[in-house]
């Protein structure tokens, strides 16, 4: 099992990233793949889980051990694979999350895409109770900005969002709803993820 790496971002896809590992290139899914999209060859530790099933081998990513630990709760969720986990913890309020599981607040588990109120009501079953280690207190804003990058394009940065927002399963009929609220901002790809989500999630 691959506990982290760190290396260079070589790359940024709305659904992936590519990690510059002595100059090895891995594939690694995260919630929110423009937290990464400037660095300047800074180098980044990336916490991993490795995915394996029969017919995919795969790498996901995360900022701190604490994301990587609820993606790993959520997962053992019937009904809850590494995409929908992925889904919901791309909103950046995992305390909300874990708020929400705790008061057995369906109605905002429901929003996450992938997630009716049967799936609702088993990730409360599976999990309430049983997050202490999970210490909200430790989860940075998933979104909070290190590096303030001006866009060369809000148009780019727009549709940038949108494609990582499919990715995470939203659907168009969802993103067209927030699209006049989002077109009014002037943002970079990775607030208007954040915001997007935000919108969402209302």
């Amino acid at each position: 099992m691959i506990e982290f790496l760190k290396g260079y971002i070589d790359y940024v896809s709305p659904e992936y990233i590519v990690l510059n590992v002595n100059n090895v290139g891995y594939q690694i899914h995260t919630p929110n793949p423009f937290i990464y999209q400037v660095r300047e060859e800074k180098v980044v530790t990336i916490y991993t889980y490795q995915h394996v099933r029969e017919d995919v081998l795969a790498l996901y990513g995360f900022q701190t051990r604490e994301e990587k630990n609820l993606f790993l709760k959520l997962l053992n969720v019937t009904g809850i694979g590494p995409k929908g986990a992925l889904a919901i913890i791309a909103t950046g309020e995992p305390t909300q999350v874990i708020h929400a599981i705790e008061n057995e607040d369906e109605k905002y588990l429901t929003k996450f895409p992938g997630v009716g109120k049967k799936t609702a009501r088993q990730i409360i079953l599976d999990l309430k109770g049983k997050l202490q280690d999970v210490v909200p207190e430790a989860f940075p804003s998933l979104f909070e900005p290190d590096i303030n990058v001006a866009t060369s394009s809000s148009n780019t940065a727009f549709e940038e969002a949108v494609e990582a927002l499919k990715v995470l399963g939203y659907g168009d009929r969802e993103i067209k709803k927030i699209t006049p609220t989002l077109s009014k901002e002037t943002l970079t790809t990775d607030q208007y993820v954040k915001r997007a989500l935000q919108l969402l999630l209302q």
